[in-house]
């Protein structure tokens, strides 16, 4: 870690420590240590397969059933299901446990905050899960596990069992919109805090970047925990380019 990276933890571990509410914005670098590739970094699942979006794409997904059955291997093969929560996780368990912790709003799928320890409570998961399917006809909503049983089982694109619908992840694909009372969670977790961290979040995707803003806006401080540029990178208080797993430790390893 370099003197002025370590300068910029130093100080932003003081806020930390002084902070009465702590909402925290994470996004899919934050579960790169646990094996779940990020989507638009170097090694990201769309670089290396632009064509991989198209599963995620609303319009391709409902009318191409090639697409649909590309995702449901997809899903089959999704490392979420054996990854195991990282230190980056387990930090933000620790601020949590110090009272400090108003909600974490994440951007990612893969429920690894939960299984971590986190309250599931305080977890808003603005994009969905991965490990629920809806009908997207007539909103049915299962375990995953059970779709899945049926791709083994000789179903490539299996059909909702009590409508004959099309089955989805419950995941917000491009296209999809966002569920109204999970926004405003996610929104009134942002607007009540006094410290919020954005972390592992290129702060590409709306509205969910918006926040930044929302939280600026009732006078947070503001932290970017992030390896690449982002576009709010000139207008928070701290940004820190090194490793989630070494930074989040060290931010709240003496908040107690």
């Amino acid at each position: 870690m370099t003197a002025a990276a370590a300068a910029g933890t130093a100080a932003v571990a003081g806020w930390v420590r002084a902070a009465e509410r702590v909402t925290v914005l994470s996004g899919a670098g934050i579960s790169t240590d646990s094996g779940i590739p990020d989507f638009r970094g170097p090694n990201g699942v769309w670089t290396r397969d632009p064509e991989a979006a198209r599963q995620v794409t609303l319009d391709a997904y409902l009318a191409d059933p090639a697409v649909r059955r590309g995702a449901w291997r997809s899903r089959r093969d999704h490392p979420a299901w054996t990854a195991e929560p990282n230190a980056g996780h387990r930090a933000l368990v620790t601020l949590e446990a110090t009272g400090r912790l108003h909600a974490i709003v994440t951007q990612n799928i893969d429920g690894l905050h939960q299984k971590a320890g986190s309250d599931p409570g305080r977890v808003i998961e603005v994009h969905g899960t991965i490990f629920e399917v809806v009908c997207l006809s007539c909103a049915d909503r299962n375990p995953m596990a059970h779709a899945l049983d049926r791709v083994d089982g000789g179903e490539p694109d299996p059909p909702c069992v009590r409508c004959g619908g099309i089955l989805k992840s419950a995941t917000i694909a491009f296209g999809q919109s966002l569920d109204p009372a999970t926004v405003r969670r996610a929104v009134e977790a942002a607007s009540s805090c006094d410290l919020f961290l954005a972390v592992g979040t290129s702060l590409q995707v709306q509205p969910v970047a918006s926040l930044v803003p929302v939280a600026a806006a009732t006078g947070a401080r503001i932290v970017i925990v992030n390896a690449d540029p982002t576009p709010y990178d000139e207008h928070v208080d701290a940004v820190l380019r090194e490793p989630i797993g070494t930074v989040l430790p060290a931010l709240v390893g003496s908040a107690g």
